[in-house]
């Protein structure tokens, strides 16, 4: 059974204009003569429904159906992923792809990509024969961020970010990288996006030791000199060392700061604000044993890939707390949290996890992953939107 989304504390309480009701209504004209509710304007009648959980709605008539998906409903919680197809001609470069589930439908969905720049990204390469090269991504505002990947050059692949906003369905950029860089470490806390170390067209000391901010903004947004406002990476204090330059690594945003682990079990602490460095706690770093995301900023969950079991951190007594033991969890290759549910990639990249650890007893549920296709990425975002009062398109 598909995993639910849409109760109270998982819905983004969008606010709602005099404009956005009137543009509603419009469209309700040209689409359909029956009220939503009888008796009701539809603009007070949105207001009742959008305090119903959305898979009620949409199992009821096709009117409250399509609602669900306008701008002016708030926007449920969907699960995203970027993939590649599992069979692949021999030296062909696979394509990545985005798509999107709608647990309301219980449907995923292909969303068309940017292509000048992604069909650059090189995801298999003969010189990494045992492994797929990394496409780094974050979630923020929102948002889905792209911001490195590879050429089959074994170049950075993305000269600046590449963001999706699922509300409106559209692409843009964000301002150019000071130095494009690819294996780095990449994360976001709050409105700050940060990436770290790795290597841009060439190893150096200075790019694996650099370390840049963007506070990201709504793309398009002009201020009032009518130029972008969508900010600029600004460099910011250095790491010690270059631990961190090969490799992807996703810095887990929590409560302000950043927290990366490499390979070798080593971690480190940044603080967005202040711009210093620390060294881990010891009971973080050394029960750090697999993939981690942050729930909502508040909360960083991992799963030990080795045991099969999943973990939230009690910062005060600075230990981890066990939350669920499964065998599938083991080999678990990426995480997401976001809505009270951590959704978790089974090892291979085929198949997902989802853990309601909002529940007084946590639960798990399995997701078939979109047909012939192994996750590179996981992400918890907005549902689209369909102003069209047009239901998502399905695969």
């Amino acid at each position: 059974m598909a995993p639910s989304f849409d109760d109270p504390i998982f819905i983004s309480r969008a606010t709602t204009t005099t404009t956005a009701y009137s543009k509603r209504r419009k469209l309700m004209d040209n689409h359909h003569q029956k009220p939503l509710l009888p008796g009701l304007p539809d603009h007070i009648a949105q207001l009742c429904l959008n305090l119903v959980p959305p898979s009620t709605l949409y199992s009821v008539c096709r009117s409250w159906r399509r609602l669900i998906y306008t701008s002016s409903f708030p926007p449920f919680l969907s699960l995203y992923t970027l993939s590649f197809p599992t069979t692949t001609s021999s030296g062909h470069n696979p394509t990545l792809q985005l798509s999107s589930f709608d647990p309301i439908s219980s449907n995923w969905s292909i969303i068309t990509p940017p292509t000048p720049y992604l069909r650059h990204i090189c995801l298999r390469h003969p010189s990494f024969i045992a492994r797929n090269l990394p496409m780094q991504s974050i979630s923020v505002a929102g948002n889905l961020v792209l911001l490195a990947g590879t050429t089959g050059d074994l170049l950075p692949a993305l000269p600046h970010p590449l963001i999706f906003n699922p509300l409106s369905k559209t692409w843009s950029s964000g301002p150019p990288f000071s130095t494009p860089r690819r294996w780095c470490a990449a994360g976001a806390s709050c409105a700050a996006v940060v990436v770290a170390s790795g290597i841009g067209s060439h190893f150096t000391q200075t790019v694996a030791r650099s370390v840049d901010k963007w506070v990201f903004r709504e793309p398009n947004l002009i201020d009032k000199k009518g130029q972008d406002a969508n900010g600029v990476w600004k460099k910011m204090g250095s790491l010690i060392d270059v631990k961190f330059s090969r490799e992807a690594i996703d810095a887990v945003g929590c409560k302000g700061k950043l927290y990366m682990v490499n390979g070798g079990k080593e971690g480190v602490v940044y603080d967005v604000n202040s711009d210093e460095w620390w060294q881990m706690a010891e009971g973080m770093v050394g029960g750090w044993r697999g993939p981690a995301a942050a729930m909502d900023d508040e909360i960083i969950y991992m799963v030990d890939e080795q045991k099969g079991v999943l973990r939230k951190y009690d910062d005060v007594v600075e230990v981890w707390v066990d939350i669920l033991e499964d065998d599938m969890l083991i080999g678990a290759e990426h995480i997401a949290a976001g809505g009270g549910r951590v959704c978790v990639v089974r090892g291979g990249g085929i198949g997902i996890l989802v853990v309601d650890v909002a529940a007084a007893t946590p639960w798990l549920s399995v997701l078939d992953t979109p047909a012939g296709q192994q996750v590179l990425g996981l992400h918890i975002l907005p549902r689209m939107s369909s102003p069209e009062f047009q239901s998502p398109e399905v695969c």
